[in-house]
């Protein structure tokens, strides 16, 4: 877990050094210069999130062109997954079933929180669907809540969620 930690350590230096320093003065019809795994990585709520997309070999397919939707579940979240689960994701032996879990949070295209607001439902990278609803304002994806809407990235979108999603029972 310490060399994921000093690999989230370094990729973030690399972003930060790779930044640049006129890019508050962009024109803001431009796209983000970030892709959705630096976006993740410089937000700083995403290390749990980042060192299973490392430990999936999902990076090169999240930094390519996409575009993707990422409802992005919070260290927060990830630590509210029962003791142990997290470490047990990660171990080499259970990859497939990581990369199930990690591309279960993902939709094809770039999905706004306008047009997510009027889905029902939508079909992840994984397969499987996401339930959508609009609850006293706030949008729950499966038993999820989107905290934060609308996070830009080149490749992309991020939305925010306050839980892990789970894939459904068969």
């Amino acid at each position: 877990m310490k060399a994921l930690s000093k690999l989230t350590a370094l990729s973030l230096m690399l972003v930060l050094v790779g930044c640049d320093s006129d890019s508050n003065s962009a024109d803001e019809s431009e796209a983000p210069a970030s892709n959705i795994v630096e976006t993740a990585i410089a937000a700083g709520s995403f290390e749990t999130l980042v060192a299973a997309v490392q430990a999936a070999d999902l990076v090169d397919t999240l930094t390519s062109a996409g575009p993707f939707t990422v409802f992005a579940p919070t260290d927060a979240a990830f630590a509210a997954l029962p003791a142990g689960t997290v470490e047990s994701l990660l171990l080499p032996e259970n990859r497939d079933q990581l990369v199930a879990i990690l591309t279960y949070h993902v939709v094809p295209g770039r999905v706004t929180s306008d047009q997510v607001t009027s889905l029902s439902k939508a079909t992840t990278v994984q397969g499987a669907d996401l339930d959508i609803a609009v609850n006293n304002g706030a949008v729950q994806i499966n038993n999820a809540t989107v905290v934060t809407a609308d996070v830009e990235a080149s490749n992309g979108v991020i939305h925010v969620i306050d839980t892990v999603l789970l894939l459904p029972s068969n």
